[in-house]
């Protein structure tokens, strides 16, 4: 949970040339591409995908493509240089165009497919063949895959255009959404939480796409007008994208006996996902039935410790099925997400995603999931009875888990050494009732205040005095319990670590987007700066502008305090 700055070597990558080099493409060399495909990636329109683990296809490229922004910090870690991001040949192919690249990198892409299930029920009428066999990518098309630093990354374009798994849909991100996510991945890793992360993004000068939003001060719950929107590509980077999901789907068509290949294909892509994101952590000398186990074992101690981390920092992911749950245990898919400002166990930023969903549900939405897991890897155990037992012994164990972790993740944001049931359920109570702000509330607890007062300004209401008393009472019970085997000063340091000063305050975000439509890209920038240092003080100017209550006018505003859809 501790967040650590880290010091990079000057970078050596200046030239795409160089970057190209790099290039190792494990999962075309070692998957099977869908037999109908083209095979040269022409293949763009909606189609059902019977078989193979993807399809090539080429990005559909911007029209006059325009730089917006890069992660530096990202790039230092690949070791690329900063220009690069601005290099003529470098920004083409990022802005989806790979029609010149030059060897070893490929001229097209892939798309993967994956099943749908909500909240652990299996779906297949939302895809438009009835069938399930046009559930993937729609939008997202991987076009790199290479060695960085000793560490494979994959490199994904959000917005690159129509693939088989469209789905009627035009393939593309707007400028919007496109800036939320290239903010909210980096944002997530400085706090400290397992998330893909961000390269670059650029924006079309020209090309627009018409979607869904709210009108300005409008509070309706749904989008109440069409705007056109600068349509932009973004790059997601992550060591796979392999989903819970897309082990489904083989899961499904081996049950189903959809095909001759379909548990080879089921095999295929767990060893590759044991490859692509457990090499150091399963060895793969053991029988592959020992390494699945295995599997089960470390994805659900990733998957309970990225849950207690979405909570810790007050994220909200607003729509966590199977098919964005990726199966290395990280944040992915930064769509209808948000972060919780005012108290709410049941905050949910999405109108589309329920209760289910909502931001204290979280934990439950992670079981089901692993549970889909468990059933997608189950036919490959069938032969092993003792093998079978294990993994359902980790399916059944999964609660007891995620809330092993839950508890370790409120003693520290607390201070305590150990959780305390009873102060934890009071907390709870008392910040619901003074609908406290998430954020600021364990930041100003974080100075270890030894009156109610120093708290009061992450209070959204006026106190009573009855509920003045109670705030009293459980500050000094919590005072008593945080300072009894350390210093003050020690402790207060302790839970600024694990407590961010600044958080994403959606309110905020609108402003840096809005006017990236202008071409005016300075707040995306000076959010990216203040979002890298989201624990240390920053200056007094940053304080009074990002760490303060959400104003009035801001509550139940359409496309702020909630929104339908974020693309």
């Amino acid at each position: 949970m501790i967040n650590e700055t880290k010091t990079f070597a000057k970078p050596k990558i200046t030239s795409l040339e160089k970057f190209v080099k790099l290039a190792d493409y494990s999962l075309m060399e070692t998957l099977r591409a869908d037999p109908d495909s083209t095979h040269d990636g022409n293949d763009h329109r909606p189609r059902q995908v019977f078989s193979g683990h993807f399809v090539p296809v080429t990005p559909t490229p911007l029209e006059a493509p325009k730089y917006v922004s890069h992660s530096s910090r990202f790039f230092a870690e690949l070791g690329l240089s900063d220009e690069l991001a601005l290099d003529e040949s470098f920004q083409q192919i990022f802005s989806g165009d790979l029609s010149t690249v030059i060897d070893p990198m490929r001229s097209f892409g892939w798309a993967t497919g994956y099943a749908l299930s909500i909240y652990g029920t299996e779906y297949t009428h939302q895809c438009p063949f009835q069938t399930g066999n046009g559930y993937g990518d729609g939008r997202a098309i991987s076009i790199f895959e290479g060695i960085f630093n000793g560490k494979r990354w994959e490199m994904q374009l959000k917005g690159g255009g129509p693939t088989p798994y469209c789905r009627g849909a035009d393939g593309r991100a707007v400028l919007r959404s496109s800036v939320r996510e290239f903010l909210a991945q980096e944002y997530m890793h400085a706090l400290g939480v397992p998330t893909s992360r961000s390269l670059t993004l650029y924006v079309s000068q020209t090309e627009t796409v018409s979607r869904p939003w709210y009108t300005e001060d409008s509070k309706n719950f749904d989008p109440d007008i069409l705007v056109d929107n600068p349509v932009a590509i973004s790059t997601r980077v992550a060591p796979s994208f392999l989903r819970v999901g897309q082990l489904e789907l083989f899961a499904r068509r081996t049950r189903g006996d959809a095909h001759s290949n379909s548990l080879e294909e089921l095999r295929m892509i767990v060893a590759h996902l044991i490859e692509r994101e457990y090499p150091s952590e399963i060895d793969q000398s053991l029988s592959f039935t020992d390494q699945i186990v295995e599997l089960a074992k470390i994805f659900s101690k990733r998957l309970t410790s990225l849950i207690a981390n979405w909570l810790r920092v007050g994220y909200c992911q607003g729509n966590f099925n199977s098919d964005n749950c990726p199966a290395g245990g990280y944040t992915l898919d930064y769509g209808p997400f948000g972060f919780c400002e005012v108290f709410d166990p049941k905050f949910q930023p999405w109108t589309g995603g329920g209760n289910h969903f909502s931001f204290f549900n979280q934990p439950r939405a992670a079981e089901t999931n692993y549970h889909m897991f468990c059933a997608a890897v189950r036919p490959l155990l069938a032969e092993d009875t003792a093998a079978l037992e294990r993994l359902d012994s980790f399916r059944q164990g999964f609660a007891e888990n995620m809330q092993q972790q839950l508890q370790t993740m409120w003693a520290a944001k607390l201070g305590l050494a150990e959780f305390n049931p009873q102060l934890f359920n009071q907390l709870i109570q008392l910040m619901s009732q003074s609908e406290v702000d998430y954020t600021i509330f364990f930041r100003e607890l974080s100075n270890i205040p030894d009156d109610i007062v120093a708290l009061t300004k992450s209070f959204y209401v006026d106190k009573s005095t009855q509920l003045n008393e109670e705030w009293q009472n459980w500050l000094i019970a919590w005072r008593k319990l945080v300072i009894q085997d350390e210093n003050q000063e020690e402790v207060s340091m302790k839970m600024k670590q694990v407590n961010p000063k600044f958080t994403w305050r959606e309110w905020l975000i609108v402003p840096a987007y809005e006017r990236a439509q202008q071409g005016d890209y300075s707040l995306v920038k000076e959010l990216q700066e203040v979002f890298s240092h989201p624990y240390e003080e920053q200056s007094q100017a940053i304080e009074e502008k990002y760490y303060r209550l959400k104003p009035e006018a801001f509550f139940n505003a359409g496309g702020v305090s909630h929104y339908s859809c974020s693309s």
